[in-house]
């Protein structure tokens, strides 16, 4: 069967003769998918609606999917000379973030450039493992566009989120509210299960700075370990971010989806109480953050011998803040702040033992977040007043959503 430009009509796992993962990479077992015959004389877009039907998104989410996906059929194959420079966004593991413009479309994209010393078949397999992103379309995954080398260089263009990822965010606000934090991390849970199930894909980078949100109130997950190759390639440059990774995963074992949860937990701690919580801070520190707590609780009223009185976590070196992680008791949000919902929710995310630790299925039906998801909490305002955004959906998109995919694909053709 012959492959368009979305791979819409292949089955996940068939793109390019499914180049293997690199054995350094868990693998899953994906769920079987519609078979390639049931999808012989249908057009892309019937497939889309198809597809899209299938996933756990409301109706404008799954429009906004189809506009996304539409606009993107129109660009097609991109390169170095489609694009030009606006500003950059952001830097790290191994690569820098640009805001760019395609010149033909107008569309903004985030451009990522990662600068890689390998051998040309390692670049082409690179390449050609990064085109799974194709087909992870979800309204919690961040929008890939496409994939491409040049210049010594690996570019990986993707949807552009204004609102930035949540490690800027947490810089501006100091520190991210509950009831954000809540809706934020339904979202995340929904895109990780999304990646695990459809994709047989684990994240492996679950941290505030792979969290990106939008002017809309969209939040989406980025940078997550589908190409083994592109990982080990990058190997040396990913010390920065081991900071998050669970005991098992730091101790050299075997790792599953449940090392995801515990970064999840750690990122949780970290935007909640405005800073980085291992080691944990002392109370005169959460006193100063928080005011006096309501509660005579020990975690706030015996000072840590590890990081003295009230100054705040002594910087760590890498290899002593890793012995911690994997030797020390797990970090906790402090009581009498935060709800004991919230809480159990993190305790259950950080248990050092993976197999103690909960997984995606019931942090999902947890108490926490069933409450967060019935608050209707204005993420969109949130952001926008945080970033200093203007809260607006542009007219034309307005229009679009409401109209026939099909309706909508012609328009955007012409």
């Amino acid at each position: 069967m012959s492959k368009n430009k979305l791979n819409l009509t292949l089955p996940p796992g068939s793109i390019e003769a499914s180049v293997p993962l690199s054995p350094s990479v868990p693998v899953l077992t994906p769920k079987s998918e519609a078979s390639e015959s049931t999808l012989v004389g249908k057009t892309s877009i019937e497939v889309l609606q198809e597809r899209l039907e299938e996933l756990d998104m409301d109706d404008t989410q799954r429009k906004r999917m189809e506009f996304f996906l539409c606009q993107k059929e129109k660009i097609g194959e991109l390169s170095d000379d489609d694009f030009e420079k606006l500003g950059e966004l952001g830097a790290g593991n191994g690569g820098v973030v640009m805001k760019v413009k395609h010149k033909s479309s107008g569309l903004i994209m985030a451009r990522k450039l990662i600068h890689l010393e390998v051998k040309p078949a390692i670049k082409k397999q690179i390449i050609r493992e990064l085109k799974v992103l194709h087909e992870c379309n979800f309204a919690h995954i961040v929008g890939f566009y496409g994939a491409f080398y040049s210049d010594g260089e690996i570019s990986i263009c993707m949807e552009y989120m204004d609102g930035g990822s949540l490690d800027l965010i947490l810089k501006k606000a100091g520190r991210i509210p509950e009831p954000i934090l809540g809706t934020i991390t339904a979202a995340v849970l929904k895109g990780l299960s999304y990646l695990r199930d459809k994709h047989a894909i684990m994240h492996r980078d679950v941290k505030p700075s792979n969290i990106l949100v939008n002017s809309g109130g969209e939040i989406k997950i980025c940078d997550f370990g589908v190409s083994g190759q592109l990982i080990d390639s990058m190997a040396n440059s990913f010390v920065g971010t081991r900071s998050y990774m669970s005991p098992e995963r730091l101790q050299g074992t075997h790792y599953s989806v449940q090392s995801d949860i515990w970064s999840l937990g750690l990122s949780l701690v970290e935007m909640a109480i405005g800073m980085y919580p291992i080691p944990p801070p002392d109370a005169k520190t959460l006193a100063a953050i928080f005011g006096p707590s309501k509660e005579d609780d020990e975690s706030l009223t015996q000072v840590s011998p590890v990081h003295g009185n009230g100054s705040g976590p002594r910087p760590m070196a890498i290899f002593e803040l890793l012995d911690y992680i994997v030797n020390e008791p797990p970090p906790k949000l402090p009581s009498g702040i935060f709800s004991n919902e919230f809480k159990d929710f993190v305790d259950r995310c950080l248990k050092k033992n993976p197999a103690e630790r909960a997984d995606l299925k019931t942090l999902m039906n947890h108490e926490w977040i069933r409450k967060s998801e019935n608050e209707n909490v204005d993420i969109a305002g949130w952001v926008c007043k945080t970033m200093g955004l203007t809260p607006t959906t542009p007219t034309r998109i307005l229009k679009v959503l409401t109209m026939d995919v099909k309706f909508m694909f012609y328009l955007i053709q012409y």
